[in-house]
């Protein structure tokens, strides 16, 4: 059933008859339809994060942070929740988690870039081709636009770059730039349960990198690699994601001695 939050801010579908017990939130260009075969049968709600789906985009080019302070308010710590999140909406999951960890049942996190690169994975993240590189240096000198920089990540840019419009452009950028160290470790301080569903082939935040993830989180992290799936949710990490869920909503939060 499709439903407004927020004083009709934030379109969401809402899944089961009771009272929400997971609140999820889809990758980057996606809408909350990517989870409903994962959160059939479940109490729950899936969003459409601002920008994606049936939701307006935000005013200005948010962080991450920003978008999990703007869904804050669903949050209730007499009424805790799974965090579910895919990709880009894994990195607003774990910023809310931080910020309200009493809400928290557990995170569910599918296909999410937790950490960036090592500088030797990603040579072309160390400022880009010379001329951007050049071009962002003129910018901030005050002798090129924004526009001229902006050409050159076009030039460059991913095939999620070029397709971003307005806000949306200054919000991947933000995005991409960004590491979740801290996250991860607060996650780990309050004993927040993660179940982490990866699919062996993803290109967009691999598996290595996961793995490094869930040492930050402990031993409350457990992480799952589904052979033969990759970034998006296909039928095998759907049904991984169900087990997973399963055991987030049966197991309480721990905490630390």
């Amino acid at each position: 059933m499709l439903t407004t939050l927020l004083d009709g801010q934030v379109m969401a579908e809402k899944h089961g008859s009771g009272r929400p017990r997971v609140l999820a939130m889809h990758g980057w260009a996606r809408n909350r339809h990517d989870w409903a075969p994962v959160l059939r049968g479940y109490d729950a709600v899936a969003l459409d994060l601002p920008g994606f789906g049936a939701t307006p985009p935000p005013a200005q080019g948010w962080s991450t942070e920003q978008y999990a302070e703007h869904l804050l308010p669903l949050l209730d710590a007499d009424a805790p929740v799974v965090l579910a999140g895919h990709s880009f909406g894994g990195r607003v999951a774990v910023h809310l988690a931080r910020l309200r960890p009493e809400a928290v049942q557990g995170l569910l996190l599918t296909g999410v870039p937790l950490l960036r690169p090592a500088p030797a994975d990603a040579p072309a993240r160390r400022g880009g081709p010379l001329d951007l590189r050049l071009a962002k240096a003129l910018h901030r000198r005050g002798i090129v636009p924004e526009s001229v920089v902006d050409k050159y990540r076009k030039k460059y840019g991913s095939a999620d770059y070029n397709a971003a419009q307005g806000v949306l452009r200054t919000v991947l950028v933000k995005a991409v730039n960004e590491d979740y160290t801290r996250e991860l470790e607060a996650a780990r301080a309050g004993g927040i349960r993660t179940e982490m569903v990866w699919g062996e082939g993803d290109t967009a935040a691999s598996v290595a990198m996961a793995r490094t993830a869930a040492g930050l989180i402990g031993p409350t992290a457990h992480l799952d690699v589904v052979a033969g799936s990759a970034h998006l949710l296909d039928d095998q990490l759907v049904a991984h994601l169900r087990t997973a869920l399963d055991r987030l909503l049966d197991t309480p939060k721990e905490t630390q001695p």
